[in-house]
């Protein structure tokens, strides 16, 4: 037992829980950490937002399967991580936010930068808690870190008072924890499964339908050799990309509003669907009553309060999805299963194959250059090994429809809060958890400009992202849907004062480069990606191109827009 600081067990507790990168934004009230973690050897990069210090540990969250950590100050400082940690929330990923505090004496007075941290960030956490004493300072980490990574992960606020960190007490690290009350379950149940199985067998048009899940556990390994043993399509939502390989022949890549033709019509015709890890959001299901309305579902995840609350399901199976497709594929191994033959399922995969060649993801090339083709390129030049992030609209559905994902944790995106501003920022995190790899922004030109700021920060660490901005002049998925269901009235989406976009790199010591025709986009993009610094490319698209397809909201997955 040591006698030791507040700020010394801080940072104790940090080294105990392996973090060696830590994001951040000083203030007053966390000055007495800041100054232990000048003697430390945790990297800590500064941010010039503190949304974007939380975007950053969320991308470096997802890209590591580690927990994001990040340092902010009091007041104002811990209100910005509001927008983060929702969209980590929403997206289930583990994050540990710890914001400094007024001194215990001034909470409730009004003191200066001092907010109700806990009462603002409650709805939007798993878990927040209020450091009274510097004696339990030491246990709410150690319970933050094990709330924000097991079960269902996601965000954890931990507000730490400054005179907490400043008092001297006896200290003995916290070995194990012990909450009451939370246990997650990690094992299906052996009688859900069997269920489960006796649906598989009679199922002449199963599909798996599988989210975020799938890669938070780990588990795209099993899910492959399940969905090969007994030739099911799988179908992802948009956080579930990556987690099956998109160039798999049983891939039917994205399903929902935005979802592919033959992902759509398979759920739509399905007689039994599988989902493992996903929440059966409005996004994916269109209008419910109209929702695989001819099939068994059987619903596998580790958060029983989403079984059941969006679509009533036949079995449900509480448990983490990596252990329990090793549970399935042990079932598997039995007697009475191990006879059973690998089934073709011929006549269901050719009927998706039509599906699939009747209403291909297109576009035409008259016109102006077309954001698509943009996307393309980069899948081309990149070879599909970019970890690419995205910001939301336009540029997110683009990026997803046009760039296969082979792996997990190759996509970054804001998939349940929908977070304009996200993608950049939460490069920089993913560029710092793999220094190793070419990472992609894939940005609209008004979601960029939410977090352009960290084009310093990039610039300070040295961290090559390469930003390709979507530049079609407007916030272009509200004007899709001004265009489509408002009669073309235009309202506020027009962006004609638009920043220049190389200038604007180079004023921050990036490299700007510049692209307006076809022809260009393939040079512009290999010299981007020879260069070792941040780069912004500005591609000038098409400015009313839309999405497709489309399903409107209301209607049902077969009711598609296709043009």
């Amino acid at each position: 037992m040591k006698r030791l600081s507040g700020a010394q067990i801080f940072l104790d507790c940090l080294k105990r829980e392996k973090v060696d990168t830590l994001f951040g934004f000083p203030g007053g009230a966390v000055l007495n950490l800041y100054d232990e973690l000048y003697h430390s050897d945790i990297r800590h990069y500064l941010a010039r937002h503190e949304q974007a210090v939380v975007h950053a540990a969320d991308g470096y969250a997802r890209a590591t399967g580690k927990v994001g950590v990040c340092l902010v100050t009091s007041g104002p400082g811990a209100t910005n991580t509001v927008t983060g940690l929702a969209t980590a929330y929403m997206d289930s990923i583990p994050v540990v936010v710890f914001s400094g505090q007024v001194p215990t004496q001034l909470i409730g007075n009004d003191a200066f930068q001092e907010a109700d941290t806990l009462g603002i960030t409650r709805s939007c956490t798993k878990h927040n808690y209020l450091v009274k004493s510097v004696d339990d300072l030491g246990r709410i980490m150690r319970e933050a870190f094990h709330i924000a990574r097991t079960g269902r992960p996601g965000p954890v606020v931990v507000d730490i008072p400054k005179d907490v960190t400043a008092e001297v007490t006896n200290y003995q690290p916290v070995q194990k924890v012990d909450i009451p009350g939370y246990n997650p379950t990690t094992e299906g149940h052996p009688g859900q499964i069997e269920r489960a199985l006796g649906l598989l067998l009679k199922a002449k048009r199963p599909v798996l339908y599988v989210g975020g899940g799938i890669i938070i556990a780990d588990a795209h390994r099993e899910l492959k050799r399940f969905a090969e043993r007994f030739r099911i399509p799988v179908t992802m939502t948009l956080m579930g990309l990556g987690g099956f390989p998109g160039d798999h022949p049983l891939s039917l890549g994205m399903l929902g509003m935005h979802g592919t033709y033959r992902a759509n019509m398979a759920i739509s015709h399905a007689d039994l669907v599988i989902a493992v890890g996903a929440r059966f959001d409005d996004r994916v299901t269109g209008r419910i009553d109209t929702f695989a309305p001819e099939a068994k579902i059987v619903h596998i995840d580790i958060d029983p309060t989403s079984i059941s609350k969006n679509v009533a399901v036949d079995v449900p199976i509480v448990g983490d999805a990596k252990r329990v497709l090793q549970q399935i594929l042990q079932f598997l191994k039995k007697a009475k299963y191990a006879k059973v033959k690998r089934p073709k399922r011929t006549e269901w995969l050719r009927r998706i194959e039509t599906w699939k060649k009747e209403n291909a993801l297109s576009y035409s090339m008259e016109g102006d250059m077309k954001p698509q083709y943009v996307v393309e390129k980069i899948y081309e030049v990149t070879r599909g090994e970019a970890l690419i992030t995205t910001e939301v609209g336009q540029n997110q559905m683009w990026a997803v429809q046009y760039y296969l994902f082979k792996r997990p944790r190759m996509l970054f995106t804001s998939g349940g809060l929908g977070t304009m501003g996200y993608g950049f920022p939460a490069a920089i995190g993913v560029q710092v958890a793999r220094p190793d790899k070419l990472v992609f922004d894939i940005a609209g030109d008004g979601s960029i400009q939410m977090n352009s700021q960290e084009l310093a920060t990039a610039v300070q660490y040295n961290l090559p992202v390469k930003i390709a901005i979507l530049n079609n002049g407007y916030l272009g998925m509200v004007r899709q849907w001004q265009e489509l269901f408002y009669g073309k009235r235009y309202a506020s989406v027009n962006m004609s004062a638009q920043p220049d976009f190389v200038k604007l790199a180079e004023a921050y010591g990036a490299v700007g480069l510049r692209a307006t025709k076809p022809e260009e986009v393939v040079p512009v993009l290999k010299e981007a990606i020879a260069t070792p610094k941040p780069v912004v490319i500005d591609f000038h698209v098409a400015r009313e191109e839309g999405v497709y397809p489309m399903v409107p909201a209301g209607a049902g997955l077969t009711e598609m827009i296709l043009v």
